[in-house]
């Protein structure tokens, strides 16, 4: 298998395609926000990058899940296993493309996801906690991955639930494929341009009239805030608490700041030991191709199967 990762608005999605063209290769997404149907702006789904050359190239782990729906780092595990177990039972290469890393690292690091079953007794006496001692307590049990590890109540109890039932129970062998990175990227003041420039194009193509069509559909405003950046802010400006502008500004900055914490997260897989082979994203799309064929013509037995 082959994974290709980098910050948001590098081009992977393009790249990927390209790439599958020419090993008959179907694509695995790794997008925590891109498996719900209805979102699609404010995701960047970019479908139209699934065409090369007048053929499409197949993907998998879009648009399944309806908005308001909970889907997990648990859920994505499963679902790439099914996706990637039927794609090889044709014969055919996997690539993972995306830029969620604790998604990529779940499956390419083999982390242990087990189907924990609820603990009603614990629950409630967790539910008597503030939220201070929560953080702690989860913290004695494994590192915070991520900021809904302690922003969301919810998810902070469940994360204990998991964890203390783990303590318990002996770990399960896991499913990891063979696997070689490559990463796309791109200096900090292009990175930032496009971006920028993305953002009012989206907007420009309809990303509010999607926030509104999904309030339409009953998703609330809290759901929203929890989708992401895009999601978040336009719902803050439909609720009123900021203008059109000031949504616009406050957006593009935030998704700086994110591609900033994308990169982050891959630097400290790379301390983690994963090997990443970057790739200049400044060059023609065919040019990266081209260097990335390059890359794994040397490595085959690393990707191949």
């Amino acid at each position: 298998m082959i994974t290709i990762l980098g910050p948001t608005a590098v081009g992977k999605t393009r790249i990927s395609a390209m790439i599958a063209a020419r090993m008959d290769a179907e694509i695995i997404s790794a997008d925590s926000r891109q498996v719900f149907r209805g979102m699609d702006l404010g995701t960047g789904k970019d479908l139209q990058d699934y065409f090369v050359d007048g053929s499409f190239i197949p993907y998998h782990l879009i648009d399944i899940r309806q908005p308001g729906e909970e889907y997990s780092v648990w859920d994505f595990s499963c679902d790439f296993k099914k996706a990637y177990l039927e794609i090889r039972s044709r014969g055919r290469q996997v690539i993972l493309c995306g830029g969620t890393g604790l998604y990529i690292e779940a499956v390419i690091g083999g982390y242990y996801m087990p189907q924990v079953p609820e603990d009603k007794n614990l629950r409630n006496s967790l539910e008597k906690e503030s939220i201070e001692n929560l953080i702690t307590r989860l913290a004695s049990l494994r590192p915070l991955h991520n900021t809904t590890d302690i922003t969301d109540r919810a998810r902070l109890i469940r994360a204990i639930e998991i964890e203390t039932w783990k303590l318990s129970h002996p770990r399960e062998e896991t499913f990891v494929p063979p696997n070689f990175i490559l990463g796309i990227t791109l200096p900090r003041e292009e990175l930032r341009m496009r971006i920028t420039q993305r953002l009012h194009k989206r907007i420009e193509q309809g990303m509010i009239e999607e926030v509104e069509q999904l309030k339409k559909l009953g998703i609330s405003h809290e759901n929203l805030d929890s989708y992401g950046l895009e999601y978040r802010f336009i719902s803050r400006y439909l609720k009123g608490q900021m203008s059109k502008n000031e949504m616009v500004e406050s957006l593009n900055t935030a998704i700086h700041q994110f591609a900033k914490r994308q990169m982050t997260w891959f630097r400290r897989m790379e301390r983690k030991g994963f090997r990443i082979h970057w790739l200049d994203g400044m060059q023609l799309a065919e040019e990266v191709v081209k260097k990335a064929m390059q890359v794994l013509d040397s490595h085959p037995d690393q990707w191949k199967e």
